[in-house]
């Protein structure tokens, strides 16, 4: 990561992907200096909170059921992010669940389909997504509680202008905004391709296997 970092010129977060692993695991990444870990399972993501260290910054990076979005923010005070919405109804449940807990701000980020694949969520690249982004960096309550800070995208394996089309659709939406590209970070890659990720602008890269080891779904919450 560092060595392709260094050739994009720029900083790349590492987000370690921890899904199905054992809390062990975590706290070794912890104890070797990790402090960013994601999480796909609600559920999972609030069993493991409590038992790691208070400096941890969680990020939520799977597909988020409205009716999780209250324990979730609720019972993770250090929730960093959640890169995956993809609708007003979510983006409004998140601001209300921070809200009744009087929390002044959550970090965000818009879930864009860059592969059309059936499997995967995401907002379409063109007014859907620009309307959203207009939504949810608005001041008024309850949007005020969301920071958007990026976009995020699971491109199709080994389509590399997945890639691209995120990095455009960040054109798209800094120019409906009126901010600069790059104020706006780009969520993309992960264990089989974080390298040509970075090489076309990531900010944020969302390891696991390759940190982790191979997944066991048998313990998916």
């Amino acid at each position: 990561m560092n060595d392709a970092s260094k050739a994009a010129g720029q900083d790349v977060e590492l987000i370690a992907v921890s899904k199905t692993k054992p809390v062990e695991l975590l706290r070794y990444a912890y104890e070797s200096g990790q402090r960013a870990f994601g999480e796909n399972y609600a559920q999972e993501l609030i069993e493991k909170a409590p038992q790691m260290p208070d400096d941890v910054e969680w990020h939520f990076i799977g597909k988020l059921q409205s009716n999780k979005i209250n324990p979730l923010v609720k019972g993770v005070s250090n929730l960093k992010a959640v890169h995956t919405v993809t609708s007003e109804k979510i983006a409004r449940k998140i601001a209300t669940a921070c809200q009744a807990i009087d929390r002044a701000s959550i970090d965000v980020y818009l879930q864009v389909d860059t592969s059309g694949e059936a499997t995967k969520n995401g907002l379409e690249m063109g007014e859907e997504l620009l309307l959203l982004a207009e939504t949810v960096s608005g001041t008024s309550e309850p949007y005020d509680r969301l920071n958007l800070v990026g976009l995020m995208t699971i491109g199709a394996v080994g389509d590399l202008e997945c890639f691209d089309k995120l990095v455009n659709a960040r054109t798209q939406v800094a120019k409906r905004l009126g901010v600069q590209p790059e104020s706006l970070k780009l969520s993309m890659g992960m264990s089989g391709d974080f390298e040509d990720a970075i090489s076309r602008g990531s900010n944020l890269i969302r390891v696991g296997s390759t940190i982790f080891g191979a997944r066991d779904y048998s313990k998916k919450k």
